[in-house]
């Protein structure tokens, strides 16, 4: 462990407020007020906090403590892995498609699924707001008269996965997302949550090349409501071509 750049002696005092602790050359966040956690997503649940037209929210599948909001969403019939936080520039980073964020999903289509539709999937199919692709498809299971599918997607559009399936002529019977990131859903069972270990904190913040963390909410990656210091930054990183590694 290095403090402000220099390795930590045993016993030594850190102010979380003003020092820079890595591990491994990865950030840790160091605000006893933070939060990260992991929930699988059930099926029927509204990826929302507060909305009374829904029949079940995320609110009664989360822990009682500081407020943390969801790190994007799932469509109500989707399942898995949810990430939820009140780091401001993390949450705006993990969603922001400029930093291409890995997601990965397991798809059951309808129909055997063909090596032209898989091939469509990856050269891009055009959409009703724009191209989209898969950035790969890992794993594909055929059954009589089914196929489950593993997709790594690069974006979060609305219903994306579904609609390129769908696209392709293979309806989505069940869609699972199984990774964030470097975050596995693991076994983690539907309903259930976990509080993120330090080390899956830090490989986080080596994704989206963030050095510290700035506690703060907002639901929007489209500018209203982002710190400017997360605008700026990720603006910087824009301009300088860079792209952190999946």
């Amino acid at each position: 462990m290095k403090v402000n750049g220099a390795v930590a002696d045993l016993g030594r005092r850190v102010d979380v407020s003003t020092d820079r602790v890595t591990v491994d050359g990865a950030p840790l966040p160091g605000d006893p007020e933070l939060r990260y956690l992991a929930l699988h997503k059930p099926a029927g649940v509204t990826s929302t906090l507060r909305d009374p037209h829904a029949e079940r929210s995320l609110a009664e599948l989360l822990p009682e403590g500081p407020r943390i909001v969801p790190v994007g969403r799932l469509d109500r019939d989707s399942e898995g892995l949810l990430l939820f936080t009140n780091d401001g520039e993390l949450s705006f980073r993990l969603q922001h498609p400029r930093f291409g964020v890995e997601k990965e999903y397991v798809a059951e289509v309808d129909g055997e699924i063909s090596r032209e539709a898989l091939r469509a999937l990856t050269d891009g199919v055009e959409l009703t707001d724009g191209r989209a692709r898969v950035l790969a498809v890992p794993k594909v299971d055929r059954m009589k008269g089914r196929s489950a599918v593993t997709l790594v997607m690069g974006e979060g559009r609305k219903r994306e996965v579904r609609r390129l399936l769908e696209a392709v002529g293979f309806p989505v019977l069940r869609l699972v997302r199984t990774r964030f990131g470097p975050i596995p859903l693991g076994r983690l069972a539907p309903g259930e949550h976990r509080l993120l270990a330090a080390t899956e904190i830090s490989e986080l913040y080596r994704t989206v090349g963030l050095d510290r963390a700035v506690r703060g909410t907002f639901r929007s990656t489209g500018g209203a409501g982002i710190p400017p210091r997360a605008r700026q930054s990720a603006g910087q990183q824009v301009r300088r071509g860079h792209r952190p590694r999946p």
